[in-house]
């Protein structure tokens, strides 16, 4: 098993799929690893000195894919969310990416449900899973790690199933995960939208906020 990899950052691809991976040159190898939005915007403030990433080799029936993070401990966290039943490596990536390592494993141990849904594709019944099955997991985890981790404040979003449909339709219209936790976060601002429960009305919302109207 590869724990991690220090060398030189040699690009950053998006995928058509939204997916980010990263070009490590390591003695004159490149490795091609999937790492998340956030990780890479931390990367392209780096200089170029060597950098090291730490990694997860999962290895399937007819590939293999490496996964990049910026440290052991989101490395961990994320080991720790795979082994959830439901949870695959994309929401595994994805709950990272939208919540950071302190907030997500906050509202784990707080069972704060409504924190966790913010992240697409993960409705009420999967964060209520991933609370049930982490909670004391991590609550021992992040004490013996000595990490520091976010209370979340309670936050105001969508109806689950609203949420649900509003995801599976940016999704399809092409926009990232980032942008709909983004657009999520800007109309859970506004008390007559979370009011209306017509989903096609929050479907227009959020293109026409997406597209700066």
């Amino acid at each position: 098993m590869i724990s991690y990899l220090k060398g030189k950052k040699v690009e950053i691809i998006k995928t058509t799929q939204n997916r980010l991976f990263l070009i490590l040159e390591v003695n004159s190898i490149g490795y091609e690893m999937q790492i998340s939005s956030r990780f890479a915007r931390q990367l392209d403030i780096e200089q170029d000195e060597p950098i090291q990433i730490f990694t997860h080799l999962q290895i399937q029936e007819d590939k293999q894919i490496l996964y990049g993070f910026s440290s052991a401990a989101e490395r961990d966290l994320f080991r720790q969310l795979v082994a959830v039943s439901g949870i695959g490596m994309q929401l595994a990536i994805a709950l990272i990416d939208t919540l950071g390592i302190s907030d997500l494993v906050g509202a784990i141990v707080t069972s704060n449900i409504p924190t966790l849904t913010k992240t697409p594709g993960v409705g009420k019944k999967t964060a209520e899973r991933i609370a049930l099955e982490l909670k004391t997991k991590l609550a021992q985890w992040h004490k013996i790690s000595g990490m520091e981790v976010q209370q979340p404040e309670a936050v105001f979003a969508p109806k689950p199933e609203i949420r649900e449909d509003l995801e599976m339709t940016l999704l399809a219209l092409g926009y990232t995960n980032e942008e709909i936790e983004q657009v999520l976060t800007a109309l859970s601002q506004d008390n007559q939208l979370l009011k209306n429960p017509n989903v096609e009305e929050w479907i227009r919302s959020a293109i026409a906020w997406l597209s700066g109207e």
